[in-house]
C-alpha cells in the first residue's frame, strides 16, 4: 500500500507592518541612525540630505510661512497619519491648525504636501505621488532640483496601473520666472525661483 502525502502549497509573500510594529521597532532602536517612514507596510530607508537638497527644503518652509499666514502649521519632516500601514514624512507638509493641536497625535491629512527631490525624483512621481494621491492630497509639490522647475500635482484619481492605486488628474510644470498660488491660499503668489537653490 502506498501512502501518499498531500502538500499545501503556500507562496512567498511580503509582510507589510503596521504603524504600532513600526513603532516598537524604532523603540528597540532598529533604525538608530536611519531616517525611515513607513509606507504601506515597508519600512523605507531615506537617503542622506546633500546640501542643494537640504537648503532647498529650508527655503521652502520658510517662504510657505511668510505667505501662508495664521491659521496653518508649516511641518518639516514631520509624520502624517495615513492609517494602519502609511506614515510618510515629506519634506514639508502644511496642516490646518497650529502645533499645539497635534500634541496626542499626529495630523491624519494636509492641506498641501511638498518633497525637494533629486537622487529620489522617480520615486516621489511614482510611489510617493500615488500615496499622497490615494491619501486624498490635493495639492502635491515637487520641487525637482534636477530640471530645477516645480512639478504640482492635483485632482486625486482612481488609476490601477499606479502603486497605491491612485494619480493625479492634473500636472503642471513649473519654472524659475513663474509663481504658483497653494490650494489653501489661492490669494498668495510665491516665485519658483525662491523655491529653488
Amino acid at each position: 500500500m502506498t501512502r501518499v502525502t498531500t502538500a499545501l502549497l503556500v507562496e512567498p509573500h511580503q509582510r507589510r507592518w503596521t504603524r504600532e510594529e513600526y513603532y516598537r521597532m524604532g523603540e528597540l532602536g532598529l533604525f538608530r541612525g536611519q531616517r525611515v517612514e513607513l509606507i504601506d507596510g515597508a519600512v523605507m530607508v531615506l537617503s542622506p540630505q546633500g546640501p542643494s537638497h537640504a537648503t532647498s527644503v529650508e527655503r521652502v518652509r520658510k517662504a510657505l510661512e511668510a505667505s501662508l499666514g495664521a491659521g496653518v502649521w508649516v511641518r518639516t519632516q514631520l509624520p502624517v497619519d495615513f492609517g494602519t500601514h502609511s506614515e510618510p514624512e515629506p519634506d514639508i507638509s502644511v496642516v490646518s491648525g497650529s502645533l499645539e493641536d497635534y500634541t496626542s497625535a499626529h495630523p491624519v491629512t494636509a492641506l498641501l504636501i511638498v518633497e525637494v527631490s533629486d537622487t529620489t525624483l522617480s520615486y516621489d512621481r511614482n510611489n510617493k505621488a500615488s500615496l499622497y494621491a490615494h491619501a486624498g492630497i490635493t495639492d502635491y509639490w515637487i520641487v525637482n532640483l534636477v530640471n530645477r522647475q516645480l512639478e504640482i500635482r492635483r485632482q486625486p484619481v482612481v488609476n490601477p496601473n499606479t502603486v497605491h492605486g491612485f494619480d493625479s488628474a492634473e500636472i503642471t510644470i513649473l519654472r524659475g520666472g513663474d509663481t504658483v498660488s497653494p490650494l489653501c491660499r489661492p490669494q498668495t503668489q510665491l516665485s519658483i525661483a525662491e523655491l529653488l537653490p
